[in-house]
């Protein structure tokens, strides 16, 4: 099956592996990335060895669901934990003083100066430009304040 399109099975199973990796950027969940370690694996087993078509698919099953269930949560606790990263960041700005560089509150949105750098921010109450703020939460890029008493 496999032998009969593509003359180097290795070839197949690297750009099979090569578009599973593709397609995880655009699919969310982070479950066909071991898919394409599979399929890579495969390859190189392809490379190394000349088994036949079953073998092909059973190793690229077997090494892909073992890659699945040994390295998925450790690799997104790793690199994809919002939890920790998110309780960080938030200590970073939660609580500290930033500077208003115009006058908000209520439904319209501001700026606030912290860091050097300018955030859009936000505030149930009236903030007037040059008004010492603390920032109460980040939430992406703008921040929500409120005035400094």
């Amino acid at each position: 099956m496999i032998s009969n399109i593509f003359p180097r099975p290795e070839l197949f199973w690297f750009i099979l592996g090569l578009v599973l990796f593709l397609l995880e950027l655009v699919m969310p969940g982070f479950i066909i990335f071991f898919f394409g370690l599979g399929a890579w694996i495969t390859a190189l087993i392809c490379l190394i060895g000349h088994p036949g078509n079953n073998l092909q698919i059973i190793i690229f099953a077997i090494s892909s669901l073992i890659l699945l269930i040994a390295l998925r949560s450790m690799i997104q606790k790793k690199f994809f934990n919002r939890g920790s990263q998110s309780e960080e960041v938030e200590d970073e700005f939660t609580g500290k003083e930033a500077l208003a560089t115009n006058d908000f509150g209520g439904i319209k949105h501001g700026k606030v100066e912290f860091k050097g750098t300018t955030w859009t921010a936000e505030s149930a109450s009236e903030i007037k430009a040059g008004q010492r703020v603390i920032i109460i939460e980040k939430n992406s890029f703008k921040l929500i304040v409120e005035p400094k008493n």
